[in-house]
């Protein structure tokens, strides 16, 4: 038996594992027997068929199993040790022929970097104080999903509702037999019916609307107006604080405060979350190494099961993986570039430990989010031991992002300039994207 090495390039390795029927005789001759055991055909007593018998009509099929097995062990024993493999191997070829076994395997390795000095990188964090303004949005966006319609005797206006029956017309404008939709109530104020809005304007019910739909295979339809609605914007008051809090704040001013933390909050989170990306971005870019291709098809593989898990199980009828994961190249190279750079933080940041009140801070954040108690959701975990690995993954890569930041150079901007600066980015991208 021999293992033979050749480096495709600094990360990729091709490994053959050779043996002849002299190195698999033992294994076979014992399989034989082990198989001898377990037939029963006509003519013979139980576990007696003669060896020469049970190799003639099982011996390929044996021997292919014993060659996966002993493969398996020879991986295991002395490639995985030597070479500690990253991602999925792959078995490039196996050929069994005139008594001789050659097996080749791609596998790929660890790449060796070094990490950058961190105080030399920069990173844009959005930093925003919630306005008083913003509030007043938000609150009135409350108090119109809060408010009640009023059917009216008015000319149709861009905030209202409107209920209409649509009828399809041919090409020469004739009402299509069976194509009608009735009582279709149409919120002018949302954009999907912008065009409805533009057609509907001034209108009063009783009118009829002919109003042609699509760009380049377009549709005719007879709007018939049953109906008109304004919206009675609920009011901001005591009475309505106690209900949408349930009791919880009582004045106006209370409730005011309690918007503007929550808008607040969500600010905070959208920017931690871009702070991460960014941080992301600016690590990858600044290390230059190869990573191993099977670890990149790993990852692709993984997008593909998203894809699925999203659609039921299944993949869409018109998706093409092979389209897609070439599509996400290079998003595929960023996770796995940073997969190994995180790595590498970890054992920079080696004092980092996960303490069981990091746990249970977490479990108390989902147990809140799904609506159940501390327990349950404690017992959902244990019961899975890989998702509470998981769980201590995500608890280990946040506090790594917490010591990351504190070594890096972070440049507080505004929302504002923080959004331009950021268009100007997609835009760069997309303009390399289509240089590609």
């Amino acid at each position: 038996m021999d293992i033979t090495v050749q480096d495709i390039n600094s990360v990729d390795k091709e490994i053959v594992i050779s043996a002849n029927r002299e190195d698999l005789k033992s294994k076979f001759e014992e399989a034989y027997k082990k198989y001898q055991g377990k037939i029963d055909m006509p003519g013979f007593r139980p576990g007696k068929v003669p060896i020469s018998i049970v190799k003639k009509r099982f011996g390929k099929e044996i021997e292919y199993q014993e060659i996966e097995k002993f493969l398996q062990e020879v991986f295991e024993n002395r490639v995985v040790p030597e070479h500690e493999p990253v991602g999925e191997t792959q078995m490039v070829d196996l050929t069994w022929e005139d008594d001789e076994l050659e097996a080749k395997f791609r596998i790929g390795s660890k790449p060796a970097f070094e990490l950058v000095d961190l105080d030399k990188i920069k990173v844009d964090r959005m930093v925003h104080d919630v306005t008083d303004e913003e509030v007043d949005e938000e609150i009135d966006r409350i108090l119109e999903q809060q408010g009640s319609w009023e059917e009216v005797d008015e000319p149709v206006t861009e905030s209202s509702r409107v209920t209409i029956d649509a009828q399809a017309l041919d090409q020469e404008g004739e009402p299509i037999e069976g194509d009608r939709e009735e009582n279709q109530a149409l919120d002018l104020r949302q954009e999907q019916n912008q065009l409805f809005r533009k057609e509907l304007l001034g209108k009063k019910v009783g009118d009829i609307v002919d109003i042609e739909i699509g760009e380049e295979e377009t549709q005719k339809f007879r709007l018939f107006v049953k109906k008109v609605e304004k919206l009675n914007q609920a009011e901001l008051t005591e009475d309505f604080v106690k209900e949408q809090t349930d009791g919880e704040m009582e004045t106006v001013d209370e409730y005011k405060s309690l918007v503007k933390s929550r808008i607040q909050s969500y600010y905070d989170q959208v920017s931690e979350d871009m702070l991460k990306n960014e941080l992301v971005e600016e690590m990858v870019g600044a290390h230059d190494f190869e990573v191993p291709e099977v670890f990149l098809e790993q990852i692709k593989n993984q997008y593909v099961e998203r894809v699925k898990q999203k659609n039921e199980g299944e993949l869409p009828p018109d998706f093409d993986p092979e389209e897609y994961k070439e599509n996400i190249e290079d998003r595929a190279e960023r996770d796995a570039k940073w997969f190994f750079i995180n790595e590498k933080l970890q054992e920079k940041f080696d004092d980092i430990e996960i303490k069981p009140d990091d746990i249970d801070e977490y479990l108390e954040m989902e147990a809140a989010r799904y609506g159940i108690s501390v327990d349950q959701m404690r017992n959902l975990f244990a019961q899975n031991p890989q998702q509470l690995e998981s769980l201590r993954n995500s608890i280990r890569e946040n506090k790594v992002f917490d010591r990351l930041m504190e070594e890096v150079k972070l440049n507080d901007i505004s929302k504002k300039k923080y959004q331009k600066k950021h268009d100007k980015k997609v835009k760069a991208r997309e303009k390399a994207a289509k240089k590609k």
